[in-house]
């Protein structure tokens, strides 16, 4: 087996850290919460993160999509360790500390631009029984800055040292200068380049940003529900997901050494991907509906067992069999965490 180097994967993303905490009725009630939930935080949340961290049993867990999958990634790999480098902006802060300690214990190597005018973006994640109210509140990790981290020459070997490159479209609404800097580079060099359409509102509102660094990627991963959005606003005038995978291909692409390859995923139905000139199904992992706690994370997931074989130079089918173990072992636990070592052949 080759073994893989060090900062061969590269993922750039929205850090934040994620504060879970049991709460009651009366919690939710106060700052106008639904039990099951996802929205971005207003003014009259600033209390609820004050609130939230004087519970009894608060837990800290990094999150952010992107930052998500690397560490997955990681995880899956194990040995060596900081395999997956990760850049994002966080504040000089207390949960700016805990964001760096989590992932040095994740073994990423992250490089955080650090800035004062922002606090971390944190997203408090509000537990009442199974259900769980997620308020996120971006703030630092919108203020990543190109010019004072991408291009500077000891940040910007970590990218050139890299193989695979993964960045979730989240990031499109923060720095879509910093995510084409890094594609053209893959795309220039016949490295692998993957993205993703994230959620519904990028296909949306960030149309434009997207179709920029669309011709540069390699891998593009989403769930039925993004690929359906995105069909929609490009005018495919299909619902027809394994048509809207073979479109998504053949869209124009830069470098044509390599041929896009589509990923969606749906929930509990087949993964639908390209495979060559063909579109596939890859059937899911079983899964007893009572075992499963939480689906929060399950794409970050799949995404980050993808690229862990992905980044090994493993067959197309091994990297999705990865990506669904992956999942399987993320929707059985709270967030985006998983045990001591994957158990994964």
């Amino acid at each position: 087996m080759p073994t893989i180097s060090q900062n061969a994967l590269f993922g750039m993303g929205n850090p934040l850290l994620d504060i879970s905490a049991v709460v009651d009725k009366d919690f939710l009630d106060k700052f106008g919460l639904k039990p099951n939930d996802q929205i971005l935080a207003e003014e009259k949340h600033k209390a609820l993160f004050d609130e939230i961290v004087k519970k009894s049993k608060v837990e800290y867990h990094a999150g952010g999509s992107t930052q998500n999958s690397v560490k997955i990634a990681q995880w899956m790999i194990q040995e060596p360790q900081k395999v997956a480098t990760f850049f994002g902006c966080i504040g000089t802060d207390h949960f700016g500390d805990i964001l760096k300690q989590k992932a040095a214990e994740a073994h990423v190597d992250a490089h955080y631009y650090e800035q004062s005018q922002e606090p971390t973006g944190t997203c408090a994640a509000c537990i009442t029984g199974d259900n769980r109210s997620l308020v996120a509140n971006l703030a630092a990790a919108n203020c990543y800055n190109k010019e004072k981290h991408l291009d500077v020459d000891r940040n910007w070997s970590l990218v050139e040292k890299a193989r695979v490159y993964y960045i979730a479209g989240f990031f499109l609404t923060v720095s879509p200068e910093s995510i084409l800097k890094v594609a053209k580079h893959a795309s220039d060099n016949n490295k692998i380049f993957g993205l993703n359409l994230s959620a519904p509102f990028i296909s949306q509102f960030f149309k434009e940003p997207l179709m920029k660094v669309m011709p540069y990627v390699d891998i593009i991963f989403g769930n039925e529900t993004e690929a359906a959005t995105f069909a929609k606003e490009q005018g495919f005038e299909t619902e027809d997901i394994a048509e809207i995978a073979r479109r998504v291909q053949s869209l124009p692409k830069v470098n044509k050494n390599r041929q896009r390859i589509v990923v969606f995923t749906q929930g509990r139905e087949d993964t639908v991907a390209t495979v060559g000139d063909k579109v596939k199904m890859f059937p899911v992992l079983d899964i007893d509906q009572n075992d499963i706690v939480d689906t929060n994370g399950a794409g970050d997931a799949f995404v980050g067992g993808f690229l862990s074989e992905l980044v090994q130079e493993k067959p197309l089918e091994e990297c999705i069999r990865a990506g669904h173990y992956a999942a399987n072992v993320i929707i059985r636990r709270v967030g985006c965490t998983f045990p001591e070592k994957p158990d994964f052949q």
